[in-house]
């Protein structure tokens, strides 16, 4: 039967078993919820933790060289209406003298612009 259940959050444990509405580890003794809620997709975060959403101002942290280009991405570049998307280039938008590119949500911060 522990082959169904998913093993404990808190220390990995593969012997974790269903009592009522909970499911618990005998190693560790941690209690959580049989139901998980659905993931609703996963959020993605700017580099000091400030949730993203689509059509967002984020200005960039460091400076960004461009792969086969002779070209950089200054620090303190604003990027206005971004776009998120899945992948490792999580965000998609248009730089002014750069045109469309796709940036990592770790070198970016959420502006209130």
């Amino acid at each position: 039967m522990s082959d169904t259940l998913p093993p404990c959050p808190e220390c990995a444990s593969a012997y974790s078993y269903q009592m009522d509405a909970l499911l618990i580890c005998p190693e560790c003794g941690h209690e959580w919820p049989a139901e998980t809620p659905e993931d609703t997709g996963d959020i993605i975060r700017d580099s000091v933790g400030n949730a993203l959403a689509d059509g967002d101002t984020v200005t960039v942290i460091k400076d960004l060289k461009l792969k086969g280009s002779s070209s950089v991405i200054k620090v303190g570049t604003k990027v206005r209406g971004i776009r998120l998307v899945p992948g490792d280039h999580d965000i998609d938008c248009k730089i002014p003298g750069v045109g469309q590119i796709g940036l990592k949500s770790q070198f970016v911060k959420k502006t209130a612009d």
